[in-house]
């Protein structure tokens, strides 16, 4: 059977099954169980990422403090390199990345130092949880680049070993990551998968998240947004091609709201859905010159009900105490009712941040 689906009936899933609709969740961990991942990203001209992906769905009742407790105390969640994660997927995520052909350079290196990777578990073992800092470069052979991650040869063992499952990610202080060995980090016992059933699971979980999903495209670093044939065919209506739809989501009632995002937010996170669903066309420019910008060093995308709206230039000014809002960019005029809720959501978030609004 194959769903015929409205351009509307595709968004309200797409944003059901990301909790932005108005019912909101209230617990951290469930909102990182339904996402799968929470992006890890240093940049914090607003707030933390994963802390915006956090208040986006709970409200400014949520405390970072709860999510480091759930990662560092309760281990009811768990860092992984780039992403913050159920612990209950991490044998499916090892056994991709164990297997898969992009992660070959890695395993090559790591096979060139043995000796290297030997001297570190050993250590965590001994001494462990341990900064990257406290821990000896004895590389055999530097790792190839001629980029950043020159002379990081500690940096990059740790974080191929954490790939594979070998070494963990224990807590931080500040932006600096403990390591330790998983059997002090991870449940017991985590099961060992093939490649094939990870694949699997890790489809289906992608697709519980997502809610609408192509099945295959173009590779991107980090997580993709492809399911493979997890759930069921779909047809959206204008949109050329098939998707996958998850059948919990089909024909449920929809009451939205306004909210405003992360840049890394998976809603909109694969640029491609967000334009074909959405209509919506959105570039991360904080890499790009101040004079090329159109929206702003880390413009959050605006949510209102099933559409994509906008974006907010605004930037965190701790020592001022304010939120200072550059502009507002509205893709669809902003009728009364729309700039008002998405001017309560902008005081909302500054009172979440303890901030008062300054700029318009």
């Amino acid at each position: 059977m194959v769903h015929r689906l409205s351009l509307v009936e595709a968004r309200r899933i797409a944003v059901h099954a990301q909790l932005l609709d108005a019912q909101r969740p209230s617990d951290v961990v469930e909102v990182v169980e339904r996402l799968t991942i929470l992006q890890i990203d240093p940049t914090a001209a607003i707030a933390p990422s994963a802390d915006l992906v956090l208040w986006s769905r709970l409200g400014s009742g949520y405390d970072p403090g709860d999510l480091v407790r759930a990662i560092e105390q309760d281990r009811t969640l768990v860092e992984t390199v780039a992403y913050i994660r159920s612990p209950r997927d991490l044998a499916a995520v090892i056994a991709e990345v164990r297997d898969a052909e992009m992660y070959a350079a890695g395993a090559a290196w790591l096979k060139a130092n043995e000796p290297f990777r030997r001297d570190i578990l050993a250590l965590l073992e001994k001494e462990g949880p341990l900064l990257s800092r406290d821990i000896p470069d004895t590389s055999v052979e530097p790792w190839p680049s001629s980029g950043w991650t020159n002379n990081r040869n500690i940096t990059r063992m740790l974080e191929c070993l954490a790939l594979r499952g070998q070494v963990a990610i224990s807590g931080r202080k500040g932006r600096q990551r403990y390591w330790d060995l998983p059997e002090r980090v991870y449940p017991a016992a985590l099961p060992h998968l093939d490649r094939d059933s990870a694949t699997r699971y890790r489809n289906e979980r992608r697709l519980a998240a997502l809610g609408i999903a192509r099945s295959t495209g173009p590779q991107v670093p980090g997580e993709p947004p492809y399911v493979g044939d997890a759930g069921e065919e779909a047809q959206v209506d204008g949109i050329p091609g098939t998707w996958r739809v998850h059948p919990a989501y089909l024909g449920l009632p929809f009451e939205g709201r306004t909210a405003l995002l992360s840049p890394f937010d998976r809603l909109i996170h694969d640029r491609v859905r967000a334009e074909q669903l959405f209509g919506y066309e959105y570039i991360l420019e904080m890499y790009k010159p101040k004079a090329q910008r159109r929206w702003g060093y880390f413009a959050l995308p605006v949510l209102h009900g099933d559409r994509l709206v906008g974006k907010l230039d605004a930037t965190a000014d701790r020592k001022a105490r304010a939120l200072v809002v550059n502009a507002i960019h509205e893709d669809v005029d902003f009728d009364p009712d729309l700039a008002a809720a998405v001017r309560a959501e902008i005081d909302d978030l500054a009172a979440w941040l303890g901030l008062e609004v300054t700029g318009v």
